[in-house]
């Protein structure tokens, strides 16, 4: 292609020239005050595992699932080597359907890991990637990852994995 004006080089030239200042400004320009930080942002995350798995071990079924986003898209999976098991539920209903059985055939409370302390958290705007290690009294070394959707301000769970090592695998 010939660009036939040293007129038309120099319009293409200022609108690159322009068009990476713009970028630039924007892409600077400090969060404002009413922008939660990233610190803000894992702490709150945080807090939403901490008491999601709060309420599963101690059988709080409302508490549990006021963490939880309720759309056909979340998805549950569990890997148990040592129980050479796994589970996989997919939309709100049937992990929802999943837990309330659970709950009534394990009643039961049963000893809360130690809350979690560090997570490893990508942010991608009102989503985000969590990923952890657990130690479990019953079940031992878990790793999970939990991709977490923030809703009216709250975050919550949209997906869960965790594959279980057990406390002879590390």
């Amino acid at each position: 292609m010939k660009i036939k004006s040293i007129s038309t080089i120099a319009l293409i030239i200022g609108l690159i020239l322009f068009t990476g200042c713009r970028q630039g400004t924007e892409s600077s320009r400090a969060p404002s005050a009413s922008t939660p930080s990233a610190v803000q942002e894992e702490a709150a995350i945080l807090a939403t595992l901490n008491a999601e798995t709060a309420a599963a071990f101690s059988r709080d079924y409302d508490s549990w699932q006021a963490k939880w986003v309720h759309s056909p898209f979340v998805t549950k999976t569990y890997i148990d080597f040592p129980e050479n098991t796994f589970t996989e539920t997919r939309g709100w209903e049937e992990v929802d359907g999943f837990v309330r059985e659970f709950f009534l055939e394990h009643p039961d409370p049963e000893p809360a890991p130690q809350p979690l302390d560090e997570i490893a958290v990508r942010l991608y705007g009102n989503g985000a990637w969590v990923s952890y290690e657990a130690m479990d009294s019953i079940r031992g070394l878990k790793r999970e990852t939990r991709l977490m959707e923030k809703i009216d301000g709250q975050w919550k769970i949209a997906g869960m994995h965790t594959t279980i090592y057990g406390f002879d695998n590390k």
